[in-house]
């Protein structure tokens, strides 16, 4: 029975041996699977006998599909690139991440897998949950709107923005769990304070979309939040690992298997060594083997002390690409060339992404003879629509960016 007691389901207390061979036997079922009814990976696995994969190490003989393949797959076969195990027609919805790369969705119970991730958050069923993840386009509030449910928690659907009426709903809903990024938690709890509003409700927040070093969760614990826990997903995959109240790396998700591999390669390295996340998911509307997803990361070792026995990783250490995540939406060097692309008196630019008390910001420096402020006006608005993130435009003298290929420079540095 799911959500009794201290963990989400016995699956989180497997012996390691038993976790392993249960899901050895998954795996080859889901490569059987996958040949069968996806276009693509029938073609990719075509001479892969699934029998065979007994082993991590015969996992890892297999090719990764990486996202950042994922544009040009679906361009060429839309819209999901033959990668979908379902038509399209039978599933529940399709979403836009950046990029842009779609993403089915299916009306299952936890599609997305979030629900283990809030209960380890200490999400309760009946616990209302203020969700400020974006419902327009992109599977994130979607996301953790059918793990709250199935927790068995309500959902208000707050999305983002419109701060002051945010504040009105806290104040008269009262929920007890949050959800979104921890930066927006932190603007909503000190415009609250400063309005003299009562945001005290809030205890518990499952948050992702962006990094959470120790300063910002120690401001949140001390503007009244009791636990402050973060998960590591993706839109293609769902949960692939959430942190628990040890706070000791984060515990792989049960849905999927996890390999860190040496960048631009599917040769996994030592535990403890940094590389590419590459996941293999048990989802069968959108079976992933092998999915590359430019995220790195570092296994570790040994269990932890919470009692949770699956292996763990470090958490999310940077882009394996020049790819960016800004206020949880991912960045890419394709969208900041399209910009430069818009206006021919931009002759190279650079996307600067920094972080000031913990909330991200991004600038675009654009190579530009003399000032033109209509054109920094329609730039900044080329960058919004694009990047699908607001962002600064400065501009620079002609040759003064650095000749080293960078598009974006992540700037950003974290206590």
């Amino acid at each position: 029975m799911t959500g009794v007691g201290k963990y989400y389901d016995e699956l989180e207390t497997r012996d390691p041996a038993t976790r392993a061979a249960e899901q050895i036997k998954a795996l080859q079922e889901q490569i059987a699977y996958a040949k069968a009814n996806s276009d693509y990976f029938g073609r990719l696995l075509k001479d892969v006998d699934p029998a065979a994969i007994t082993s991590m190490e015969a996992l890892a003989a297999l090719p990764v599909t990486r996202k950042s393949d994922l544009i040009d797959h679906q361009k060429s076969n839309p819209p999901l690139g033959g990668l979908n195990a379902e038509p399209v027609g039978e599933v529940a919805n399709v979403f836009m991440s950046p990029g842009p790369i779609y993403e089915p969705g299916q009306k299952i119970r936890d599609y997305f897998r979030m629900g283990r991730a809030m209960w380890a958050a200490g999400f309760r069923p009946g616990d209302l949950v203020y969700n400020t993840f974006s419902y327009h386009m992109t599977p994130a509030g979607h996301m953790m709107e059918s793990g709250a449910q199935a927790v068995g928690c309500p959902v208000f659907p707050a999305g983002i923005g419109n701060t002051e009426m945010q504040i009105e709903a806290i104040q008269t809903l009262k929920p007890r769990a949050y959800v979104g990024t921890p930066s927006f938690l932190k603007i909503l709890l000190e415009k609250g304070k400063e309005a003299g509003a009562d945001m005290s409700s809030i205890k518990v927040a499952s948050v992702g979309g962006e990094a959470l070093p120790p300063s910002l969760r120690q401001a949140l614990q001390d503007l009244g939040v009791e636990l402050v826990i973060q998960s590591y997903g993706t839109a293609d995959l769902g949960l692939i690992a959430y942190e628990t109240e040890a706070m000791e790396g984060m515990t792989i998700d049960e849905g999927v298997i996890v390999e860190i591999v040496r960048p631009g390669t599917g040769d996994p390295v030592a535990p403890g060594e940094v590389g590419e996340v590459v996941v293999t998911s048990f989802n069968k509307t959108y079976p992933l083997i092998r999915f590359g997803t430019g995220d790195m990361s570092a296994l570790m070792e040994d269990g932890s002390t919470c009692g949770r026995t699956g292996p763990r990783i470090k958490g999310w250490m940077g882009r394996a690409d020049q790819t960016a995540k800004v206020k949880g939406m991912f960045v890419h060097p394709g969208q900041v060339v399209s910009v430069q692309k818009r206006h021919d008196e931009v002759k190279k630019v650079r996307l600067v992404v920094t972080n000031e008390n913990n909330v991200d910001a991004m600038t675009l420096q654009c190579e530009v003879e003399g000032e033109n402020d209509d054109l920094k006006a329609a730039i900044e608005a080329s960058v919004q629509s694009l990047c699908k993130v607001r962002g600064g435009v400065e501009f620079v003298a002609v040759g003064s960016l650095a000749n080293d290929g960078k598009v974006i420079d992540d700037a950003r540095s974290y206590e």
